[in-house]
């Protein structure tokens, strides 16, 4: 991986839990400085330990706060469950402004996580965008891989959909979904992230049907999309 790439730090806001931690262990692998927040810093720091052990005393891997992983990144990534999600998001608005957040958040209402559920915004990302403000820089990925695709140094058939505010924070999203060793597809608006994320319902459902862990999804009679470039921040 080049310099610049290097230099991108990432904070994984809520990264204690499964998805979290598996998204930062594939960008820690790729060499980038990846921050991992949490609303209990001491949390947060014990699941670094955990993946630096996994990676390798090369990798970049901190713990804090989530206020402070945030403050820090150039690019935040929301991993929290739909339950924290308007509360982290409104004590985070002041200090997200201004940066790319990729939120991965699935709107899933236990018990019936089988069941598509949206709320009344259309979708999480489009309730993140209500909350934070019509200028913030938002983007979707990563709602239909499994944590235990992530965390497993197999190759991963199952492709992710991008969706965001605009192309060029896309573009920016899918940068990130090939650091992270998937092909991502640019899957257009904002307001398509309702199919995306009712989509994790679906792979839930097979996944308990079939018996399996890694049901995913994978884009057929289209050519493979071009590597992107690394940005330079």
């Amino acid at each position: 991986m080049s310099e610049p790439s290097l230099l991108l730090t990432i904070a994984v806001l809520g990264g204690t839990g499964k998805e979290g931690k598996g998204l930062a262990y594939r960008w820690a692998k790729a060499g980038y400085r990846v921050l991992i927040g949490s609303r209990t810093p001491e949390k947060a720091q014990a699941a670094a330990l955990e993946l630096i052990a996994k990676v390798g005393d090369k990798a970049f891997v901190e713990g804090t706060s989530n206020e402070k992983a945030a403050q820090a990144a150039d690019i935040a990534v929301l991993t929290v469950p739909y339950a924290a999600h308007r509360a982290t998001l409104e004590q985070l608005r002041p200090v997200l402004q201004g940066k790319i957040l990729i939120d991965v958040t699935v709107p899933l209402v236990p018990p019936k996580v089988t069941k598509v559920q949206m709320p009344p915004a259309g979708s999480a990302a489009l309730e993140a965008l209500e909350i934070l403000g019509p200028d913030a820089q938002i983007a979707t990925a990563f709602q239909n891989i499994s944590h235990e695709h992530l965390m497993s140094d197999d190759p991963i058939e199952c492709e992710v959909l991008v969706t965001g505010v605009s192309k060029a924070v896309r573009q920016e999203a899918l940068k990130l979904v090939e650091a992270a060793g998937l092909t991502g597809w640019d899957a257009g608006p904002l307001e398509n992230s309702v199919v995306v994320e009712g989509l994790t319902s679906v792979l839930i459902h097979i996944n308990k049907q079939y018996n399996s862990t890694h049901a995913g999804i994978k884009i057929t009679g289209v050519a493979a999309p071009p590597e992107l470039p690394n940005t330079d921040h």
